[in-house]
């Protein structure tokens, strides 16, 4: 199964939405697909000008090492040393805080959402409401 067009701006919408009722800071959105590219993206009005590029370092992120930029934050705290040569590697197409969420269907990686505007834990809580809204079961993906 790939992320169809449908399921990637419903996971915009509802991460929105969901950030709306926590009055959260005004995020940035992006969905990619499992091979990078962008499926879609919003911005809300008064988000700060690198909020884009931190959400899609999130998502790039998620893709790229496999795992919930949460987990990967968790384990750069063990390794710094690797994970600064990653993200020079990849040219900084990474960020080490929640808000970057692999989408999983049948334990198969079909693409990441990252979201970045508030706390790590609000961008993460608000890409999981987005996925949810969508239809991934994150519990039971893995």
């Amino acid at each position: 199964m790939s992320l169809t067009l449908n399921a990637a701006q419903t996971i915009v919408t509802a991460a929105l939405a969901e950030a709306r009722s926590r009055s959260a800071r005004p995020l940035a959105v992006i969905v990619l697909d499992a091979g990078g590219h962008p499926a879609a993206f919003a911005r809300e009005d008064g988000a700060s000008l690198f909020r884009h590029d931190i959400a899609r370092a999130k998502a790039m992120g998620a893709l790229g090492m496999g795992d919930d930029t949460r987990v990967l934050a968790e384990r750069a705290k063990g390794n710094p040393a690797f994970f600064q040569s990653v993200s020079v590697a990849v040219g900084g197409n990474i960020a080490f805080s929640p808000g970057g969420v692999l989408i999983r269907t049948g334990g198969a990686i079909i693409g990441a959402v990252g979201i970045s505007g508030d706390t790590g834990e609000c961008d993460e809580d608000c890409a999981l409401a987005g996925l949810k809204a969508a239809g991934f079961d994150q519990e039971n993906a893995k």
